[in-house]
């Protein structure tokens, strides 16, 4: 898990080495390099079943899908947009994100000390959003906050399909968000301007930052628990605000380090609590 987190946090460092790619067509190609290594990795790990599974899946699946392809997409989107700072403290805040959408759509209850890291972590989204007020890099910490969304939506399709005592296998979905994602950007992305070191470049993410650390992530998670997987998962934000700083001289603002502070701190206190609790009793 550590690994993926190494892996996922390439993307911030790498937009900053791209020649002439933008917006869609960063998206469109690490999309595209991403469906074709799933396409191989996908069988060799689960047979032609998943295919099998994509086919029979049902809405739930589909759903899971489209939110995987809005992640995608707006992942991309948005480091092109603001700083790799500001893109991965808003991601943190996802699951506490997803307790509120969980307990709004179903039921799904939120304990009181969540509830205090849910306040003290948007505390601290809002802090670097008011910052940004007025500046152009808003407008890509909106782009990244529908990526949490998306995520938490997608979690609470997951845990409805098991509630109904169907468990949802989100592998396939994860191929079916990166066909979706690379069909919708195809013509957002024209005219293609990206060089051979641009398509080189965000084919390289689309393999080894997208396809395989979410394959690797879907087998931690049924060996890890949730807290552990959580507090794994944050590792992302302090490697990538490390290396777009070392990698491309991208100094990260006060606002993104007094606000990932408090995101991070509240993320911390919640899943160390949630996971010591267990153990102790």
């Amino acid at each position: 898990m550590v690994l993926v987190a190494i892996l996922w946090s390439t993307a911030g460092v790498a937009t900053r080495h791209l020649e002439f790619a933008r917006s869609f067509e960063v998206t469109f190609w690490r999309s595209l390099f991403a469906a074709l290594s799933l396409l191989l990795i996908l069988p060799f790990f689960q047979g032609r079943s998943v295919f099998v599974k994509i086919r029979h899946g049902g809405l739930a699946l589909w759903a899971s899908g489209v939110c995987w392809s809005i992640m995608f997409t707006a992942y991309m989107v948005a480091f092109t947009l603001t700083t790799v700072g500001n893109v991965l403290v808003t991601l943190a805040i996802g699951p506490l994100l997803t307790a509120i959408v969980a307990r709004v759509a179903i039921g799904y209850r939120v304990l009181p000390r969540t509830w205090i890291a849910i306040l003290v972590a948007g505390a601290g989204i809002a802090y670097m959003f008011a910052s940004q007020v007025g500046s152009a890099s808003l407008l890509g910490s909106l782009v990244a906050f529908s990526i949490p969304i998306a995520g938490a939506v997608n979690w609470t399709i997951s845990q409805h399909a098991h509630d109904q005592g169907h468990d949802l296998d989100l592998v396939p979905a994860v191929l079916m968000g990166a066909v979706l994602s690379t069909a919708a950007t195809s013509l957002l992305a024209y005219p293609f301007q990206a060089s051979l070191h641009d398509v080189t470049l965000l084919g390289l993410l689309g393999v080894f930052q997208l396809a395989i650390p979410c394959v690797l992530c879907m087998i931690c998670a049924r060996v890890l628990h949730a807290p552990e997987l959580s507090l794994l998962q944050l590792l992302e934000v302090i490697f990538g605000i490390l290396l777009a700083w070392v990698g491309a001289n991208e100094v990260p603002a006060p606002s993104v380090l007094t606000g990932g502070a408090l995101v991070i701190g509240a993320l911390v206190a919640n899943e160390w609590l949630g996971w010591e609790k267990p153990a102790a009793h």
